[in-house]
């Protein structure tokens, strides 16, 4: 660094890297990890609750809930555990999480997509027995 920037920076011209604290973001308290810690807790015994409780007749209704129940525990894990909001290291934290999420909806996507033509396309023979209980097997070969 030369004299003329050292004159700069302490003068404040606003380069200093002296203001580090500001990009940061959150600082952990705790207050916050007690929180993220009770949520988290109450987030893991709601859906132990659905599925030993029988609260709901359908089992997909069960399973839409603990969804979504997971769903809004990742959001509590990254806030309050890894600290992430739009503003940490400069919004690149919040850019490369809904980078990876995209990933994610597009992988999760697919394979369904490909399990389940998978599944209508399958020849007559492979398909599983039907509920009569009739096993059907693929002919012989001569």
């Amino acid at each position: 660094m030369s004299a003329q920037d050292q004159t700069l920076n302490s003068h404040g011209d606003g380069h200093s890297h002296d203001h580090h604290e500001e990009d940061m973001g959150p600082h952990a308290t705790l207050g916050g990890y007690l929180t993220g810690f009770v949520l988290s807790v109450f987030l893991t015994a709601v859906p132990f609750w659905l599925v030993m409780g029988h609260v709901f007749e359908r089992s997909s209704t069960t399973a839409v809930a603990i969804l979504l129940i997971g769903a809004v525990q990742i959001v509590v894990h990254m806030i309050y555990f890894l600290h992430m909001n739009a503003k940490s290291e400069g919004g690149w934290n919040m850019l490369s999480l809904m980078f990876t999420l995209v990933l994610v909806v597009i992988t999760l996507t697919g394979s369904l997509w490909v399990m389940y033509h998978l599944n209508t396309n399958m020849m007559p023979h492979m398909r599983p027995p039907t509920d009569t209980g009739a096993v059907i097997l693929p002919p012989r070969a001569p």
